[in-house]
């Protein structure tokens, strides 16, 4: 089956994890930015998280170099494009751009200015590609509830003008949901949707935490609700849709190789899956390479494309009209 030429949805995808080597070259070069070489293959290296990742925390140490270059409206603009031109030229017919707004701000930038550059950036791609966009505000689990609270109150102006949701993401430790009630809780008052990164790595009791005590719609990954029924029987139950990221899922050892991923599991119980890259540069792939990997490991059908599609269109933040169009590409 050639997947390239299918239409693809994507609802995972971080914008500093996707960002191309060439172009960390050239804007470093034209804006005076001191990075450790211009070897396009060395920089590439750096980019790309190992195969044998000791943790997620290595994984994440990737997103260091992107972030030198993307402290400027121009900048972050032009990455966000390129992120949509890319995604366009594999048939991805809409994607949900997530990124931090707090790293972006060393050079003095306003949280209101960065969301600005991103949607920018996002509508330069519309204008010219058959692509469509929205954005994901992340908060950072790491960082004091506080800088969440901040997100979401400079981002509301944003919503209904490509601004669709909240996530927390970045390093999982056990209960984290218990510190952003208050946060996530004000997000959904004011009209944000709300995925969460849970089950990435640890335990699937967060994945239950971020469903029951967040109103968590989606989950980022979720692969370890393998090892809590509650949070398993929750997500079946309720139509929690999974954004599962097989090959950075391998990256991070989540699941030591393809072969043993649960996500095809988890598609023949009936929980709903979609499948992403999650970092398109981090984790080298496309979502051409993942569907091929899920053909080659699972012989994965065109039906069983055709109802991970489907459930990408009903678990998306897009609004209706966007929906039923993405449904007539199939």
């Amino acid at each position: 089956m050639r997947f390239d030429n299918l239409p693809k949805i994507e609802l995972h995808c971080h914008l500093d994890g996707s960002v191309r080597p060439e172009t960390i070259i050239d804007i470093s070069t034209k804006d005076n930015i001191n990075i450790p070489s211009n070897d396009i293959n060395i920089i590439r290296n750096m980019l790309i998280a190992p195969w044998e990742c000791e943790s997620l925390d290595e994984y994440l140490e990737r997103f260091k170099l992107p972030l030198k270059v993307m402290q400027t409206k121009d900048n972050i603009r032009r990455i966000a494009f390129e992120l949509l031109e890319d995604a366009s030229k594999e048939n991805v017919k809409y994607i949900e751009v997530r990124f931090a707004p707090l790293l972006h701000r060393e050079k003095g930038l306003s949280i209101e200015g960065i969301i600005e550059s991103v949607l920018e950036g996002i509508k330069d791609a519309e204008n010219r590609y058959d692509i469509e966009g929205n954005l994901i505000l992340s908060c950072l689990k790491h960082m004091p509830v506080e800088t969440a609270v901040e997100v979401i109150e400079k981002g509301k102006k944003f919503l209904g003008k490509g601004v669709v949701a909240v996530d927390l993401a970045a390093s999982e430790d056990e209960g984290f949901s218990q510190r952003f009630v208050e946060p996530i809780a004000l997000a959904r008052k004011y009209g944000y949707r709300i995925t969460i990164h849970a089950g990435e790595t640890g335990t699937g009791r967060n994945v239950l935490e971020a469903v029951e005590v967040l109103g968590a719609e989606r989950i980022g990954h979720g692969v370890y609700i393998t090892n809590c029924l509650e949070a398993y029987n929750i997500v079946k139950e309720k139509n929690i849709t999974l954004e599962i990221c097989p090959t950075s899922n391998v990256q991070t050892k989540a699941v030591n190789r393809y072969e043993s991923h649960p996500v095809y599991d988890f598609y023949k119980d009936g929980i709903k899956v979609t499948i992403n890259t999650d970092n398109r540069t981090v984790s080298d792939t496309t979502m051409t390479k993942e569907y091929n990997i899920l053909s080659d490991k699972f012989n994965l059908s065109y039906e069983e494309y055709k109802q991970t599609y489907y459930n990408a269109i009903e678990a998306s933040f897009a609004n209706k009209e966007v929906k039923e169009r993405l449904k007539r590409y199939i």
